[in-house]
């Protein structure tokens, strides 16, 4: 009978974001269950639009036992600390080898998770699992689209396999290929030859979505390299916000032979290559957006969407900045709503005032950015929730949503939904949680930068990434990068990268 050893342990990280990730922000639920430990696992997990969701179901329907270890998430943030990664590695390490002997090993990971004390926290996580498991045993990882793939990584692991969209809506369907694929390198299937590209230049996170050119297309030519010798190949985006050696866009190919596993890899990179140009992004600021949102909203039957791109939690911000909703607010955009900000001070103020009621205060900026204040004013409590619900979008579907007490305040005809917990604005459940329906607001201005658009954008007249101030930086060319390598493009067509800007 085939046994293999399941856990995980995710986190995407931007070096840029002002918090960090500490022991708490892994147990504390949110979108997805807190950390959990062995019996149990796997139900936790179920039914969730995650790789061990998919995982798990698919390696048992070929008869496999699984032996539960860890699984642990946190909402991306700046770096995780010392402390934390070592409690957490340590406790994966452990129930590893306790489970050992076994046939193969799944880990469920992300491949932008930098700790203080490591810039590669995956590879180094897949370097100590190796020294314990040996060369030889069948170790798969599943990633996330926006990985920073490291040639430590791809030594390391006999296979990483990556999600396919943005929107990640194949998160779980993404656990299910990799235990296909651990299951035939546990059969002998030969696909064990690796081979390994990165990109030249960075590509912006608002130029990644597989809903529009040039990704769509890209990653449509995937499963049809999947054929005769070639076992797998992933394209990752890379995730611009890691100021790290390794940052950026990576193709990993694996195929019976070396020379397969290069030529796949080598027909992604060129279709990479030729679109470069491609993956620039558009941005707007927060006046222009609103102006023209409010023009698009006066003739249409359908929300005009604003993506907070630079306060977006999926990127590390802490989805507490204000400058958005000042625009609006000042602007008169009746009919607008802004959702998540993160505020738990708020709600529970929120909360102590009770529905209807009218509080004046400042909310949103807890995150103490220089520069950023509190956005002062008289709102009213139009709505209270207990943050409680379940996802129903492509996204977030089945997912356990636990945001802590919820407030919907209103001023000047603009509509905020407010959190105790950050999470990214990808699920219309979210609002209507607080009797906000979606689809009949003018304008509604979402704290995220792609996954809204699994949910979001069916309903939507049109489109605009905004940037305005927040520490998810969308333009690459703005970041200030101090660890990159040497001779990569700052982004499509940009300069190269040659050091530290000076001063």
């Amino acid at each position: 009978m085939t046994r293999i050893i399941a856990g995980g342990f995710q986190h995407e990280t931007s070096t840029f974001a002002p918090t960090p990730a500490d022991y708490s922000a892994f147990t504390t639920p949110g979108a997805w269950p807190g950390l959990t430990r062995g019996e149990g696992l796997f139900e936790a997990l179920a039914e969730i639009n995650v790789g061990m969701g998919g995982f798990a179901p698919e390696a048992r329907a070929s008869g496999a036992i699984l032996v539960p270890t860890v699984w642990a998430q946190a909402n991306p943030s700046a770096p995780v600390t010392r402390e934390t990664y070592e409690r957490i590695v340590t406790m994966l390490l452990e129930d590893i080898a306790a489970a050992l002997p076994a046939d193969g090993i799944y880990l469920d990971l992300h491949g932008a998770m930098v700790a203080e004390h490591f810039e590669d926290g995956e590879g180094e996580l897949l370097r100590r699992v190796r020294e314990i498991a040996g060369p030889d045993l069948p170790l798969v990882a599943s990633l996330d689209l926006h990985a920073n793939v490291t040639p430590l990584m791809v030594e390391q692991a006999s296979a990483l396999v990556a999600f396919r969209t943005y929107p990640h809506i194949d998160m779980a369907e993404t656990g299910a290929r990799a235990a296909r694929h651990l299951l035939g390198l546990i059969g002998g299937s030969g696909h064990a030859h690796k081979a390994y590209w990165q990109c030249p230049f960075l590509i912006p996170l608002t130029s990644q979505c597989t809903m529009t050119a040039p990704a769509e297309a890209i990653y449509a030519g995937l499963d049809d390299l999947e054929r005769g010798e070639v076992g797998h190949v992933s394209l990752c985006m890379g995730f611009p916000l890691a100021d790290i050696r390794e940052c950026g866009a990576t193709v990993v190919a694996y195929a019976r032979n070396a020379r397969d596993a290069e030529v796949a890899v080598a027909t992604v990179a060129a279709a990479v290559e030729a679109t470069e140009g491609e993956f620039a992004s558009e941005y707007w600021t927060p006046d222009d957006a609103v102006r023209e949102a409010m023009r698009i909203a006066s003739a249409a039957s359908r929300p005009v969407l604003l993506a907070d791109t630079q306060d977006n939690p999926g990127a590390g911000a802490d989805s507490d900045t204000t400058g958005l909703i000042e625009s609006l607010i000042r602007l008169g955009a009746e009919g607008a709503v802004v959702g998540i900000l993160n505020d738990p001070a708020a709600a529970e103020a929120a909360h102590a005032a009770g529905e209807g009621a009218t509080i004046k205060r400042g909310i949103g900026e807890g995150s103490g950015l220089p520069g950023h204040k509190p956005l002062d004013g008289r709102w009213r409590v139009a709505a209270l929730g207990d943050g409680e619900f379940e996802g129903t979008g492509p996204f977030y579907k089945g997912s356990r949503m636990r945001l802590g007490p919820m407030a919907l305040l209103e001023c000047g005809g603009v509509r905020v939904v407010v959190s105790s917990r950050k999470q990214q604005a990808a699920d219309q459940a979210m609002f209507r949680h607080l009797g906000v329906e979606p689809a009949a607001a003018k304008i509604l201005g979402l704290k995220s930068s792609v996954h809204f658009r699994a949910d979001f954008q069916p309903i939507a007249e049109a489109v605009m990434i905004v940037t305005a101030p927040g520490p998810s930086i969308a333009d690459t060319l703005a970041l200030d990068y101090r660890r990159l390598r040497q001779g990569v493009r700052l982004a499509p067509h940009g300069p190269v990268f040659s050091g530290p800007k000076a001063g």
